[in-house]
């Protein structure tokens, strides 16, 4: 648990609040969470995805699969189309 000074303070205070202003604060509180949460999981998930590539990047089979792909379609990049 936690007992910084500034968080015995709000306890301190939250014991002077109604029980309506208890449960609307908590419901705030839960949002509140809940948001930070989320945004977090958003990073987590950017971080991973950004490994991931990373990881891929630097594989032999799939730089080997790549080349092999643009192989194939190097010919269609010759059929007169311009680049936009």
């Amino acid at each position: 648990m936690m007992n910084s000074p500034h968080l015995l303070k709000i306890e301190r205070d939250l014991r002077a609040l109604s029980l309506e202003e208890l449960e609307w604060l908590l419901e705030l509180m839960t949002i509140q969470v809940q948001e930070r949460k989320q945004i977090s999981n958003k990073f987590t998930n950017v971080k991973y995805m950004k490994e991931q590539l990373a990881e891929m990047a630097s594989d032999l089979e799939i730089q080997a699969e790549i080349v092999s792909i643009n192989n194939e379609f190097g010919v269609t990049e010759m059929d007169g189309l311009e680049k936009l």
